[in-house]
Order: C-alpha cells, then structure tokens, then sequence
C-alpha cells in the first residue's frame, strides 16, 4: 500500500535573501528550508509554522501556498511535500530551538541555485520555479 512522507517546507524571503536551515547529516553540513513532517493533530500550516518555529525560532504565517511535489527519495521513501512561502520585511535575527539545526543562514537565490550542498533537490528545484513576483505600491508580493 502506498503510504507516502507528508512533509512540509517554507521558503522565507526578505531584501532578495532566502533562509535556510543547515543540519549535518552523515559527516556533510546540508542545507534545507525550514522543513519537517506534518503531525497527526495539524493542518498543513500549522506544521509549516511549527517547523519554521522549531528550526529558525521565526515565528509567522505562511502567506501562500506554492505546490505539491510528489518525489520518491533516492531510498524508494515516498513524500509528498507541501511548499509554502512567507515574505517578510527585512531579514531577521534566527534561533534554532531544534538541535539536528546548525545554524540558520539568509543568501541569494544564486547561492542556493549554485550549492552543492543540498538536502534534497526539491531544494534548488523548488528556488528556480518560483512564482512570478511583482512589485506594487502596497509591497513586495507573489503573483502566484
């Protein structure tokens, strides 16, 4: 029967910078968005904030919802995995309350395009298919 991962991840944008959350895995500093499984008493955004919490200490609301990748980890897991996004004003300090987190770290997209240190490749796949995003008087904005 097929029981998929359900996990969800948050790309958190502010002043042209993303975060990303590294964690060591087998010896090799990775990098991630905020990211984890959704637990059996959540919503889909109440993990999504939860995660972000637990993995940067940020707390605030995914304001869009991106896509649903459906992947089978090189292992044969099967996920699927909900993205969200959040906009926010300015780049903010980070305090990782989870302890499989390194450190928290705001780049570019071309940092992230360019690394070869990724968790998984839905990360970089995921940075290089963003929506659209506009500016408008009201702010910066996805145009989804």
């Amino acid at each position: 029967m097929f029981k998929p991962h359900v996990t969800v991840a948050t790309i958190v944008h502010a002043q042209g910078k993303f975060l990303v959350v590294e964690e060591t895995i087998n010896g090799k500093a990775l990098w991630n968005q905020p990211a984890g499984h959704l637990e059996a008493d959540e919503t889909l955004v109440q993990a999504a904030k939860r995660e972000l919490w637990e993995e940067t200490g940020i707390h605030a609301e995914p304001q869009h919802f991106i896509r649903l990748h459906q992947w089978i980890a090189p292992d044969k897991t099967p996920f699927l995995r909900f993205l969200f996004a959040i906009e926010l004003s300015e780049t903010c300090a980070t305090e990782p309350h989870d302890s499989d987190i390194d450190r928290c770290l705001w780049v570019d997209a071309d940092t992230i395009l360019g690394a070869t240190n990724l968790r998984s490749p839905l990360v970089a796949g995921e940075h290089s298919q963003l929506p659209h995003r506009q500016s408008s008087a009201a702010g910066d904005h996805w145009g989804i």
